[in-house]
């Protein structure tokens, strides 16, 4: 419980390694997330090669924290694995479509968060990085990724080399339903992000991005529409080369 209400998103990483017992015990946490059906229909490609971790540095926009930990994990939707297990035990899965890509990101989802736990109890810092999607047919080739498999989220893992404040969140209410959804008004709206929206980070950021609010951020420079329609388009042909959406 310490953990979870300690974790903090590390972005500045010491260059010491991490030793092989630690990231072994770190990976196995995450294959004891729970899964759908016990089919476990993920894989995680552990990448420690300084030159395969530049060019997935690239694909990430870039990000000095990519280069700067030891350690970059990709998590997979992978139902190439357990099709081939059917098809050797002489019945036909039926995978390729998007229920079971759905089912697989969800797994390999659970997967990381189990994985970041375990690492942030060791000592460890992560980084959860949203640019795997984004460039997923990209990373498919730098990690040899075959028909069935798509990465869905990657973390980096590192000892600190800074240490952050905790990130505010939205109150309980702001998040929890009882019993049925209860949609929001604009004064419910307006009393959830009040803390966040009066915060002296949001007011700085609003500051150095010259805009209104701390909506038009979000909107207007770090998730354009223009972009999430550019980057919709890639993902869904990546998933249709891979073998899902088929059906």
């Amino acid at each position: 419980m310490k953990t979870i209400f300690n974790h903090k998103s590390i972005r500045k990483y010491k260059s010491t390694p991490i030793d092989d017992a630690v990231l072994e015990k770190i990976l196995l946490a995450g294959t004891r997330a729970s899964n759908t059906g016990n089919m476990q229909i993920y894989s995680i490609i552990v990448t420690r090669n300084d030159e395969v971790r530049k060019q997935l540095w690239e694909c990430h926009f870039k990000q000095n924290m990519v280069q700067q930990a030891p350690v970059h994990i990709t998590f997979c939707a992978d139902i190439n694995r357990f099709n081939k297990w059917c098809e050797q035990n002489n019945t036909e899965p039926g995978y390729d479509n998007f229920l079971w890509l759905y089912n697989a990101t969800i797994d390999a989802v659970l997967a990381s968060q189990n994985v970041s736990l375990e690492a942030e109890k060791h000592g460890l810092g992560i980084c959860y990085l949203g640019t795997t999607t984004y460039m997923a047919d990209k990373i498919i080739d730098i990690l040899n990724l075959p028909k069935g498999v798509v990465p869905v989220t990657s973390i980096v893992v590192g000892y600190p080399d800074e240490t952050p404040e905790l990130t505010d969140r939205l109150p309980l209410e702001g998040i929890i339903h009882y019993e049925k959804y209860s949609d929001y008004n604009n004064q419910k709206i307006s009393e959830i992000h009040n803390e966040k929206e009066n915060s002296e980070l949001s007011k700085k950021l609003i500051e150095e991005n010259g805009t209104e609010n701390l909506a038009q951020i979000f909107t207007a420079k770090r998730y354009k529409k223009d972009d999430n329609i550019h980057f919709s388009k890639v993902f869904l042909n990546t998933l249709l080369k891979q073998g899902f959406m088929n059906h």
